[in-house]
């Protein structure tokens, strides 16, 4: 097949083209084209006529989209539509990935694919539109969403605790607000195999297992062997311009009917960190 992957240098992109074996994988940055154009969009596609259209590109940054909201809806909302309404009229399939934060946290058990949405930031409600977007114009479409992903590719939340216990003498980390860590690696695989079996639908891929942000950031130093003390803070002593949902595990069942099993987030931490120590020289 040819797969065409849209945001190909980004932290999902470039583990998709890195790790993408046995079929054509085509990159493309905002240089091949800007999804907000969507003649530029069109073009793109119409030249590397691919089967599959990866949508990986995103505004995703969740605190300044708070600032930048038409940045955020322009991107996230009228790209999905201008790559969904070119692959509809080309016959492509589109893959569109999106984020737990469509969610309000307010469950009491893991989020079901089928469960009603309600973000409570400008970055959910732009994803939550492109996931409408998609729906609504593509014509095979499978949307996966995915919550706390970290990678090697761009600086992620594992780092940037290794790099500030490197600076400071103890940490603080929100503890209120509970998810599943996911490995860039572990959610390519899984989206290689779906696009595969020509899987159609929304769909939840994250590593197994949950924890808060301090959970998370205390099992990163304790695997690398740091001894920084790290205490736990509220989401309101973190003060951070976007509200983020206090609980937005996604469930594993929809995607376990698959036969796809995602290893636990502990277990894909410790290769990260290896692979981490490996291109960043970090000890």
């Amino acid at each position: 097949m040819r797969i065409l992957i849209i945001g190909s240098n980004g932290l999902l992109g470039s583990d998709l083209v890195e790790d993408w074996t046995g079929d054509h994988l085509i990159p493309a940055t905002s240089r091949d084209a800007d999804i907000r154009e969507l003649e530029q969009v069109r073009q793109l596609v119409t030249r590397e006529h691919p089967d599959w259209i990866i949508l990986a590109a995103g505004y995703t940054d969740v605190d300044g989209s708070e600032q930048h909201q038409d940045l955020a809806f322009a991107v996230n909302r009228d790209g999905a539509r201008n790559v969904s309404i070119v692959a509809r009229e080309l016959g492509v399939k589109l893959c569109y990935l999106s984020t737990d934060y469509v969610f309000d946290g307010a469950a009491d058990r893991p989020y079901e694919p089928e469960d009603p949405i309600h973000p409570l930031n400008i970055y959910g409600a732009s994803k939550a539109a492109g996931e409408k977007a998609v729906q609504e114009e593509a014509g095979h479409w499978l949307i996966a969403r995915t919550s706390w992903l970290f990678g090697v590719a761009r600086p992620s939340f594992p780092e940037k605790i290794l790099r500030a216990a490197d600076s400071q003498p103890q940490l603080k980390v929100v503890a209120d607000q509970v998810g599943s860590p996911t490995y860039s690696r572990d959610l390519a695989r899984a989206i290689r195999e779906l696009v595969r079996a020509d899987t159609r639908g929304v769909l939840n891929i994250t590593n197994s297992g949950s924890c808060s942000w301090f959970e998370f950031a205390k099992e990163t130093l304790r695997r690398a062997g740091r001894n920084t003390p790290v205490y736990p803070i509220t989401s309101a002593e973190a003060g951070r311009p976007a509200r983020r949902p206090a609980y937005s595990v996604l469930s594993p069942k929809a995607l376990a009917a698959t036969a796809i099993t995602m290893r636990s987030w502990q277990e894909a931490l410790a290769v990260y960190l290896v692979e981490l120590s490996r291109r960043r020289n970090l000890h």
